[in-house]
């Protein structure tokens, strides 16, 4: 990575605000995997009722548990029951995305002269591309996992080596995820990573949100604030064609809160490609500063999830290829546009695309990122 990202620092104490008395965080097995192995369920609570629950499983978010206006509080989250569930029918919900979070294209990259092939597992449009990390990305991958505190409240402490040649990358990379809860009914990400070897990477939390509640219908009526100027259009491989394209005029313009469903159905050219918004968009500032990403409102209930990352963009996808098929935790069947994600990562296709900010990671530095899921009513 290069010098326009700040979050790269000298290496240090890799989560200084670790406090030394750890509150309690329950754990309970969350059930085995094929191979026998067992996951664990680790519970982070705060004073005022916010709860989540994580597993080791591939630092999947189990469950959130946010109020609205009246104060009773609902899964907001899609998922499964178990570890097992979770392995079998939906290894990518709410789970850790890595080594690269989205595309690249071909499955291949460039680096330092050496070019490196990696798995290739989707196809969209017919190209094949390497999504998500690969075949067995970190989402299948059972992490060391240990209760920790962040800020006086409870936390989990995930951690993961990637060996050098995992999906086809180069470096043993050691990976580092801090959960906590915050006081103000947030569920904190904060990343960290070393690699003994110059490689790519990007990571994201792969969230699948209803803030109607788990299962409850569609998104369409949900209205997105994104403080995003410049959206990223795609081929139809939904590789990024390398253009920052203005969202004005166009159905990716959320600058004012829209409805998700606004414009999703419209005859535009991007949205055809996507079968809705599948798009990475650019965001404001984008300096590595902290900042306000996105804000969704679920009318009904008042709900509002703000979103807070270091990164410099977000992925919005509205659950495009949902059709019913596959039931949740509730029982409830998973329509077309019955979640949204919000994922905050670097920019697809980084690595084949030098305009891009760069996702180098080099031995010496220290790749780090934070990402808040913050919820309010309205």
């Amino acid at each position: 990575m290069s010098s326009q990202l700040p979050r790269l620092l000298a290496p240090a104490l890799l989560f200084a605000h670790t406090a030394a008395a750890e509150p309690a965080v329950p754990r309970r097995s969350f059930g085995r995997l094929a191979d026998g192995r067992e996951a664990h369920l680790y519970t982070l609570k705060n004073a005022s009722g916010f709860q989540a629950e994580i597993t080791n499983l591939g630092g999947i978010i189990v469950s959130l548990l946010a109020a609205d206006r009246q104060g009773a509080r609902t899964d907001v989250l899609l998922g499964m029951s178990s570890a097992a569930e979770f392995e079998a029918k939906a290894a990518g919900f709410n789970a850790i995305t890595g080594r690269y979070a989205n595309r690249i294209a071909a499955g291949r990259f460039t680096l330092d002269g050496q070019t490196y092939t990696l798995a290739t597992n989707s196809n969209s449009g017919g190209v094949p591309v390497h999504l998500h990390g690969g075949k067995r990305g970190f989402n299948r991958m059972l992490w060391d996992a240990e209760p920790a505190s962040r800020d006086g409240l409870p936390a989990v402490r995930l951690r993961y080596l990637s060996r050098d040649g995992e999906e086809g990358y180069p470096g043993n990379l050691q990976v580092e995820v801090l959960y906590s809860v915050t006081a103000d009914d947030g569920l904190r990400l904060d990343f960290v990573a070393t690699s003994d070897r110059p490689t790519h990477l990007n990571l994201t939390n792969h969230a699948y949100f209803n803030l109607k509640g788990e299962g409850a219908g569609d998104i369409l009526d949900h209205e997105l604030t994104l403080q995003a100027r410049r959206y990223l259009p795609v081929a139809t491989s939904l590789i990024p064609l390398g253009e920052l394209a203005p969202v004005a005029g166009t159905p990716f313009d959320f600058a004012k809160p829209q409805r998700i469903g606004a414009r999703i159905g419209e005859t535009h050219e991007q949205l055809i490609r996507g079968r809705g918004y599948d798009h990475n968009f650019v965001l404001d500032p984008g300096d590595g500063s902290l900042a306000l990403a996105a804000r969704v409102l679920e009318p009904a209930s008042g709900r509002v999830l703000e979103v807070l990352t270091t990164e410099p963009g977000v992925q919005l996808y509205t659950s495009n290829h949902f059709n019913g098929k596959l039931s949740g935790k509730s029982g409830r069947p998973y329509m077309k546009h019955g979640a949204f994600c919000l994922e905050t990562q670097h920019f697809p296709d980084s690595p084949n695309q030098p305009s891009f900010p760069s996702t180098v990671l080099r031995p010496g530095q220290t790749f780090r990122s934070t990402t808040i899921f913050r919820f309010t009513t309205q």
